[in-house]
Order: structure tokens, then C-alpha cells, then sequence
């Protein structure tokens, strides 16, 4: 343990720089490290800095963000669209269903790598050394 550790005082972690590392799918500790191993499974630890990354708990919080993201940008530009009149509703159903599952798949991993970040700034479900 180092001094600040034992003295009850813990280094400050950014969380925005720790949101922002995860989010591009990298280590928040080092920043260089992969957080994947594969689609959305999160190594155990990071290969570079050693960081045990196996008790984060991100749960359905990226899911939920995610509904939040692809239901706010693609139905709106649905309804950009609708009220234009540039499509026929059929094509403009089928058009936003399949942008809404390709946003929704591609943002799952960013999603899920900045909330591991911030629970790691946070100290949250293991990352400060405690248990919950």
C-alpha cells in the first residue's frame, strides 16, 4: 500500500479522462491497454499496466444508454424526415429499423468500455480495493 493509501486519502482518478479512455475501448488506467477480449467481454486484466479489470459490473447500464442514444438520434432524424415528407412510410419503417439496430450495435461496445471507465474513476465495485 503506498502512503496516501495508508494515510486514508486516495489518489484522485479524472472521471471524464477515465469515461473518455473506455469509451475507445482502452484500458482507464494506462490508456494503452485493450479493454476486449472479444465482442463485449472485458479481460480479466489489462496486458499492459496489470489493472484487475474482472469486478466491474456494468450490468444493463450500457443497454439502457444505448436505448437513450439510438432512441433520441435515429427517431429523431426519423421524424426530421417524416415531417419533410422525403420518404413514403414503409421505406422510412424499414429505413430507421435497420439504422436503429446498426447505431444500437455499434455503440454497445463504446458504451460498455465508458462505464467501466467511470466506475473505475469511481472507485466503484472493486476498483478501489473494498468490497461493496
Amino acid at each position: 500500500m503506498t502512503t496516501l493509501e495508508n494515510s486514508g486519502e486516495l489518489e484522485t482518478r479524472p472521471l471524464a479522462s477515465a469515461i473518455i479512455t473506455g469509451f475507445r475501448g482502452k484500458c482507464p488506467s494506462c490508456g494503452t491497454g485493450d479493454l476486449f477480449s472479444h465482442q463485449l467481454y472485458i479481460k480479466d486484466n489489462c496486458e499492459h499496466c496489470q489493472e484487475e479489470l474482472h469486478h466491474h459490473r456494468a450490468d444493463d447500464l450500457p443497454a439502457y444508454l444505448n436505448i437513450l442514444v439510438v432512441g433520441h438520434v435515429v427517431l429523431g432524424v426519423m421524424m426530421i424526415v417524416m415531417g419533410w415528407q422525403l420518404l413514403e412510410m414503409w421505406p422510412l419503417i424499414g429505413v430507421t429499423v435497420a439504422a436503429a439496430v446498426f447505431v444500437a450495435v455499434l455503440m454497445m461496445r463504446p458504451l460498455k468500455g465508458a462505464v467501466l471507465g467511470a466506475q473505475w474513476a469511481m472507485r466503484m465495485h472493486g476498483f478501489g480495493g473494498h468490497d461493496d
